[in-house]
């Protein structure tokens, strides 16, 4: 629809169907599109407003946020501003702020410039059968690997979340949109 639309602000939720809402403004960007991204979320805090910036967001905040601040914050995107969280920015005040945020940020994060989630590839592979509620056998058995290489993707997930089990893990990955509930279908079929 932006595409074809062409709107000067798409007002998108983090946890969309298919694509994220970070996936959809990392393609704006990319693809070079004018239309400026403003994501809203059920989960806000700052390592999520800089990956939004990360992905191409101008726009981040809570959807809980009161009307007439929402209405201020799309004025402020649509003035060419960016909006992170409470703060308004300028482009090189944004560039800075994400500077100043990506050292913490980037300790906890295996592949350094992804603004979607903090795993790689596989990690993300096995945090989605972790989802669909496999053990890790059936892990193991599903992509190939060892049961103690399923183990040590397990634990590497549940470090870089800061959590306690595999549960945890999942409704991290939920909230913040890094995962579906529709990604959850019966365990491996053959």
């Amino acid at each position: 629809m932006i595409r074809a639309l062409h709107p000067q602000i798409a007002i998108l939720d983090v946890n969309l169907p298919g694509m994220n809402g970070q996936q959809v403004a990392h393609l704006i960007v990319q693809d070079k599109l004018p239309t400026r991204v403003l994501l809203l979320t059920g989960y806000d805090d700052v390592e999520q407003a800089l990956h939004a910036a990360l992905a191409g967001a101008a726009g981040y905040c809570a959807k809980d946020i009161e009307p007439q601040n929402l209405v201020s914050v799309i004025r402020e995107v649509a003035s060419g501003k960016y909006a992170m969280g409470q703060q308004i920015f300028t482009h090189r005040e944004l560039e800075d702020w994400v500077e100043s945020q990506m050292e913490g940020a980037r300790r906890s994060y295996s592949e350094p410039g992804s603004p979607f989630h903090p795993l790689s590839d596989r990690e993300m592979e096995v945090l989605s059968c972790v989802v669909r509620g496999m053990s890790n056998k059936e892990i193991a058995n599903l992509l190939g690997i060892s049961h103690q290489t399923v183990k040590n993707h397990v634990t590497s997930i549940l470090r870089k979340f800061g959590v306690e089990d595999r549960t945890q893990a999942v409704v991290y990955a939920l909230k913040r949109g890094w995962v579906k509930l529709s990604n959850v279908g019966t365990k491996k079929q053959e």
